[in-house]
């Protein structure tokens, strides 16, 4: 029997790993989070969350403003890549803008696990019904939360990087100089969002005080680079970036929920956040949906008492279908590029749809509520 042995392993250590392992702790279960990343690290992600992200974590927005990047957002600026733009005013805080490096590592610091950091995951073996994780971790729960390339969703069979359709993007997010921060027209409370011409992804614009994130994602990555240069020329021409940004763009991967088939869980084991391939269809916005799997695969292992067969991990899928329906391929994938151009023209240049559905829909899920947990 090996002594090195906890409640719970969490392979992950980002908003979906560290919210379930904060769920987890404050159930008194030993929770161990293993990530080859020392944190607090630098994540590729444009960075932003809504109210609701705040409220279901218990997170007092004042308090975490004090030591942490959170930009109120009021509005959005949005239309097609090189055409005019609508502005959408809200009276209301409808997002806060944050930096992944920051938020990330405050909640991983917050959520009482073990942190095995700067360990990558190098042998998973399944012994006598338990798991034993780089030959010196013995545990009864394996949680993969590392992110569209996570390991425990490779041992469940995912094929990763080449039989799925990934969106991928290239972002860079960097603090800009005294001169180039007078020089850039993005408002912080205003991020600007700018669709490709056929509609297979969308750029960005978000400043968060100092900082300036930038990025562009596609659902197919043919030509990604240079429709992310046309898209930063086209920016430097309106004046929305400072001329001079030279900083390299990183690229990453994930999979919407809509396009995900991946095995969520067996004996012993789950699947979280983008592992599962949960970002929402239209934004591909994935830190919500990830933290609310998170919590909800928490509340699924304190109700199985110790018991991971997966016919009581089971109660996990059907958490996430009640909460984000059922994972089927979007209608929207069988429509003619001509039909496709032409509902996209009518809801970008539609004042009122794009606020009820671009927007407050798609984007912002205003519509649904927090995320209620368990007393």
């Amino acid at each position: 029997m090996n002594d090195a042995r906890c409640d719970a392993l969490i392979v992950g250590g980002g908003p979906a790993g560290s919210s379930c392992a904060w769920a987890l702790c404050r159930a008194g279960l030993d929770v161990w989070v293993l990530d080859k990343k020392e944190f607090p690290r630098d994540k590729v992600c444009a960075g932003w969350i809504t109210p609701p992200v705040l409220e279901v974590l218990q997170i007092d927005h004042a308090d975490y403003a004090r030591h942490h990047v959170l930009q109120p957002i009021t509005g959005f600026c949005s239309g097609r890549i090189g055409d005019r733009a609508i502005e959408t005013k809200y009276s209301d805080i409808v997002s806060y803008g944050i930096r992944r490096r920051e938020f990330d590592h405050y909640l991983l610091q917050r959520s009482g696990a073990r942190l095995l950091l700067g360990e990558p995951l190098t042998s998973i073996e399944r012994q006598n019904g338990n798991w034993l994780i780089n030959k010196h971790i013995e545990t009864p729960l394996l949680i993969g939360a590392g992110g569209h390339f996570c390991p425990v969703a490779r041992h469940l069979g995912a094929d990763v990087g080449s039989g799925e359709p990934a969106v991928i993007a290239r972002e860079v997010e960097f603090p800009m100089s005294t001169a180039q921060q007078s020089c850039c027209r993005a408002a912080a409370e205003r991020p600007e969002l700018y669709f490709c011409a056929d509609l297979k992804g969308y750029g960005w614009v978000f400043r968060k005080g100092d900082y300036l994130n930038i990025g562009l994602g596609r659902e197919d990555s043919h030509r990604l680079a240079e429709h992310s240069a046309a898209f930063i020329s086209w920016l430097k021409t309106e004046g929305k970036l400072p001329a001079d940004v030279t900083e390299s763009f990183k690229g990453h991967a994930y999979l919407l929920y809509s396009h995900g088939k991946r095995k969520l869980l067996d004996d012993g084991v789950l699947l979280l956040g983008d592992a599962a391939g949960l970002a929402y269809p239209h934004s591909g916005e994935g830190i919500r949906p990830a933290i609310e799997s998170g919590l909800m695969a928490a509340e699924t292992v304190i109700a199985a008492n110790g018991d991971y067969g997966a016919d009581k991990l089971e109660r996990y899928r059907n958490r996430l279908i009640n909460r984000f329906g059922a994972a089927t391929t979007e209608s929207a994938q069988l429509i003619p590029d001509v039909l496709r151009h032409f509902i996209g023209e009518r809801l970008l240049d539609n004042r009122w749809l794009t606020r009820h559905v671009l927007l407050n829909h798609w984007f912002l899920h205003r519509h649904q509520p927090a995320l209620k947990m368990a007393s």
